[in-house]
């Protein structure tokens, strides 16, 4: 049985070779919720519990950010909140965010149109740490589109399928919904 000395030791050493924060198997778990303190996580719930309360639940979701700075976790929960609250400037600031720290996690080229297949392991579904960058990717290149920068999306979407041609993410459906924008009035 593990003990949460043992827990907490894990998570600031990974490995004895390895800072917790560049080891892939942390960081995916990272990606995934783990490695977060009890304040934190409590923060995250209580976003939560209050998310019809935008300021309160905006309050614990900068309490989790204070707390656990540039964690996977707290970053996509921020995001969803701004996402769903049809923040979606706020969002792309988030995603944007995200990407970097994605970029860094993989260590690949912080400038996404700078990365190249081979950078990563982009189409294997067991790849946690590529799939959270195209994910993330995918994110930004819809942001742009509802925003309106339509120029933008699509490099972006281009880029997520450049990297993944086997398009497990679905690109190719927000490229296709792209390309159709403004189609239906010209139509009519």
């Amino acid at each position: 049985m593990r003990t949460a000395a043992a827990t907490e030791d894990r998570a600031v050493t990974a490995s004895p070779d390895i800072p917790a924060d560049l080891d892939p198997e942390w960081l995916a778990g990272a990606c995934l919720g783990g490695h977060l303190p009890a304040a934190v996580e409590q923060h995250l719930r209580l976003a939560g519990l209050n998310y019809p309360n935008d300021a309160l639940a905006e309050n614990h979701l900068f309490q989790a950010q204070a707390l656990a700075p540039g964690h996977a976790a707290v970053l996509i929960a921020l995001y969803r909140f701004y996402f769903y609250k049809g923040r979606l400037g706020d969002a792309l600031e988030v995603g944007e965010r995200c990407l970097l720290k994605a970029a860094r996690d993989n260590r690949l080229n912080e400038d996404w149109r700078q990365v190249q297949r081979g950078d990563a392991a982009f189409s294997s579904y067991d790849a946690i740490l590529p799939r959270f960058y195209l994910f993330t990717l995918k994110a930004c290149g819809y942001l742009q589109m509802r925003l309106g920068r339509l120029e933008m999306s699509h490099d972006i979407l281009a880029k997520m399928l450049e990297l993944d041609p086997s398009d497990k993410l679905n690109a190719t459906v927000l490229l296709q919904v792209l390309a159709r924008h403004g189609k239906e009035d010209e139509d009519d």
